[in-house]
């Protein structure tokens, strides 16, 4: 089987990193892919957001799955380009890949189909927004509706704040186009959880769960960004919430798109609120989470193959269960200075290949580039991702650790509590 991963990030590198583990799998090939994916196979110099020449690449190169990593080519269309030229892919359809696109449309979709989620309302008029904020009760969530890299929500603990938030996203665009409407919500109370499952049209097949932190420095401080670190299992996530989130949240979903005539093809990842009347959806998003799936891909024992290609052939009814490692898995974020607004680029690391040698570790590359001479160079935001096995989440949290001070990088930062809520419960 020959595979096309689109991407660059950590995820593009972690789902590569898993395929190539397979025996079905005799070639890995990427675009525009990394350094690290560069090391599991050929890299093609083409951005996730080049529909036209990807398409091309998949015919020209043969290949027998293409796997769609982030959300901004699957909201352009590219797995509805790739169907109509017969690669079989790994993604949802544009229309499908709404339920992330657009947090109005996943809201309404819930209301529609009775999806447990917070009450809200939908505005592109500042005015009318924070008249709404004057009929509830804060704290308050902000949202932007379209795609913000992870970063389009704000949650204000006083009404001023909300009022800024609306202005900010409605009047001053920093969110850019993605905030040309904003979604104000209720705070819901409870542990913040993510859940994964498999989806083909359909059938849906449930993964794993796991925890990240959004915020960019300790103790939940600073600005939200697209994840400093995660840990699966999720203690939190328990096999009664689990099933109770396939129950009232997963399978209404995709019963429900494939009634609207938006059959669902991929993963969901469902960002989760466990609160005292039960799992309760923030959002939705159509591809795997990024670090979240850096902490999966380690703990998932099955051949990763046939489960996504299952998935886009529409077969999920006659897949096997996926078996997870009994281990924990804990992933550290390094970002560089700057990040999430704007971080330095170009910064030398030194030491990578020490940590990823360490048994029981594995560091995927994000926000990387190499130089002709072979160093290794920041080129984004998230640059590293650190991730452990251990025994205990402890045994893994610490083991990352250890792996992340093997490397030398004075233009990075991570965070030191990766892990904080299920480790002081």
């Amino acid at each position: 089987m020959r595979v096309l991963i689109v991407g660059s990030g950590g995820r593009e590198h972690a789902l590569g990193w898993k395929l190539a583990q397979s025996p079905l799998v005799s070639d890995i090939l990427s675009a525009p892919g990394n350094p690290g994916l560069a090391a599991l196979g050929r890299t093609f110099p083409i951005k996730a957001d080049q529909t036209a020449e990807l398409c091309a690449l998949a015919a020209r190169e043969q290949v027998d799955l293409v796997v769609i990593g982030p959300e901004g080519p699957l909201a352009l269309g590219l797995a509805d380009r790739l169907a109509q030229i017969g690669a079989p892919v790994f993604g949802p359809s544009a229309a499908a890949a709404e339920l992330e696109a657009s947090k109005a449309f996943m809201k309404d979709f819930c209301a529609r189909h009775a999806i447990p989620t917070a009450d809200f309302k939908v505005f592109d008029d500042a005015v009318r927004a924070k008249a709404y904020l004057g009929t509830r009760e804060p704290p308050f969530v902000v949202k932007a509706d379209g795609l913000a890299g992870g970063k389009g929500v704000i949650i204000a603990q006083t009404r001023g704040e909300a009022d800024r938030a609306v202005d900010e996203i409605l009047f001053l665009r920093k969110f850019g186009t993605a905030g040309q409407r904003i979604v104000i919500e209720d705070f819901l109370p409870g542990e913040e959880a993510s859940f994964f499952a498999l989806c083909d049209g359909e059938t849906a097949l449930p993964l794993a769960a796991a925890q990240d932190h959004k915020r960019a420095f300790d103790g939940d401080k600073g600005p939200n960004t697209g994840g400093m670190g995660a840990y699966s299992p999720a203690p939190i996530f328990t096999d009664a919430v689990r099933d109770a989130t396939m129950e009232r949240i997963i399978l209404p979903t995709v019963r429900g798109m494939a009634a609207e005539g938006r059959p669902f093809k991929g993963v969901l990842f469902a960002g989760l609120m466990v609160t005292p009347e039960g799992p309760k959806l923030i959002e939705y998003n159509v591809r795997f989470g990024d670090p979240e799936c850096q902490t999966l891909m380690p703990r998932l024992e099955s051949d990763l193959a046939p489960l996504l290609m299952a998935a886009a052939q529409g077969d999920l009814a006659r897949a096997t269960a996926p078996a997870w490692r009994a281990e924990s898995a804990a992933t550290i974020v390094l970002a560089a200075h700057g990040y999430p607004d704007e971080p330095l680029l170009g910064s030398i690391i030194r030491g990578a290949n020490a940590a990823d040698g360490m048994d029981g570790v594995t560091v995927f590359q994000a926000g990387t580039r190499r130089d002709e001479d072979g160093q290794l160079r920041a080129a984004g935001g998230r640059v590293l991702n650190v991730t452990a096995l251990g025994a205990s989440l402890k045994e893994a949290v610490d083991l990352a650790y250890e792996a992340a001070a093997r490397i030398d990088w004075p233009g990075g930062f991570y965070r030191r509590d990766i892990g904080w809520r299920a480790l002081n419960s």
